[in-house]
């Protein structure tokens, strides 16, 4: 595997004179190879570079289980598979403290333990929605556990971002699972899934009054951090499940009354601050992808080739003239029980399609489960770089 070396002064999204005299400088010196950050911004800018660029998704027991098999740390690992994108942790926690068992919602939670392979996946489970007993909008308005901005440090931010930077990786701003920019995800922990969707259906009032609070609070929450790294944030990940394996959670009617205009303010204020947008969702959102693109997303992640119509080929002749997209190695099926030459095709029918192109980031569909074993993951970051070449 050759791995870039080249680390100079980086470059900043945006900025087309300077990816053109990257282009130009590629073109004429063969010997000379892009940084990550070259790579990255050239690529969401629909343009071909050196190797298409790749991130890397793996839960906490698959993390765990491959810097104890492999001896080595989790960034170390990363450096030597030339992982493009690196996540900031974002602001710390000062608020009230919370409750035992609850996240920053008021949301109660349990973990859950699975034990799969030779690990054990921990997940945090709703086992208390406060809003449940909620009858109208003004029981909405008095919950008593609305979060707020103010609960968190900012200062941190900037000295996150200047450490993925010195490094010369892209900087990536996704957040806490439990906290992640979103509308419907919170809704449901706030009122329960059952609640929520009835809600949507024959109570609306009260279902956009629980969207609204949760929009007003990410709204705040996101221009102080985008404020506080002072432009050097480079992509926002913003996070809500909006499809099944089948199709979408909500019509697509439905979508765009309750939350494309919410999903439109989340972009509208990243673009403000030069950032590119990206958003993932599991699923099946094929149908969902027109209106996301109006909102003005930048990359659509996680593709999710076992769902109903996302298959990456497929969705980048229709749609990668004017979206990136980000994932579709198959997390459900061919990373745990694929061969080594399954995973290998997998990675092979995505760049010969992306290639070519740009406008297309390497990952799997979700992060790699620890049913996935060490030589799966291997052999996956070893096809990225053999297949994704120019």
């Amino acid at each position: 595997m050759r791995r870039c070396v080249a680390r100079r002064r980086p470059l900043r999204a945006g900025k087309r004179n300077s990816l053109q005299e990257v282009l130009k400088r590629w073109e004429r010196d063969e010997a000379w190879t892009m940084d990550s950050r070259e790579r990255t911004f050239l690529a969401l800018e629909h343009q071909v570079a050196d190797r298409i660029p790749l991130d890397f998704w793996a839960s906490k027991a698959t993390v765990a289980k491959l810097t104890a098999t492999l001896r080595t740390s989790y960034e170390e690992f990363l450096e030597r598979h030339d992982v493009d994108l690196r996540y900031i942790e974002g602001p710390r926690y000062v608020g009230p403290p919370l409750a035992e068992g609850k996240d920053v919602w008021g949301v109660g939670r349990i973990t859950v333990k699975v034990p799969v392979l030779d690990g054990v996946e921990s997940y945090t489970e709703v086992a208390e929605s406060p809003l449940a007993g909620a009858a109208s909008v003004d029981d909405i308005e008095r919950y008593p556990g609305w979060p707020s901005p103010d609960w968190f440090d900012y200062r941190v931010v900037e000295g996150q971002c200047n450490a993925i930077r010195d490094r010369g990786r892209v900087v990536v701003f996704m957040g806490d699972r439990l906290n992640r920019v979103a509308q419907l995800k919170p809704a449901i922990y706030l009122r329960g899934m059952e609640d929520l969707f009835i809600d949507l259906a024959a109570n609306v009032e009260v279902a956009r009054a629980i969207l609204r609070k949760i929009k007003e609070f990410y709204l705040v929450y996101l221009e102080r951090i985008l404020e506080a790294a002072n432009g050097k944030i480079d992509i926002v990940l913003t996070g809500d499940d909006f499809g099944s394996q089948n199709g979408p959670l909500l019509s697509p009617a439905m979508w765009r009354d309750l939350l494309k205009p919410g999903f439109a303010e989340y972009l509208a204020l990243i673009r403000r601050y030069g950032v590119k947008s990206m958003h993932h969702t599991c699923g099946s959102v094929v149908d969902l992808i027109p209106d996301m693109i109006e909102c003005g997303l930048d990359v659509l992640q996680s593709i999710q080739p076992s769902a109903a119509g996302m298959s990456f080929p497929e969705l980048y002749v229709r749609f990668g003239d004017r979206l990136c997209f980000h994932g579709g190695v198959c997390v459900q099926q061919t990373m745990p029980f694929g061969t080594r030459n399954e995973i290998r095709a997998a990675v092979k029918e995505i760049a010969e399609v992306a290639k070519s192109r740009g406008g297309y980031i390497f990952c799997t569909s979700h992060n790699i489960q620890a049913d996935t074993t060490v030589e799966n993951t291997q052999a996956l970051l070893e096809a990225y770089h053999e297949f994704g070449r120019q």
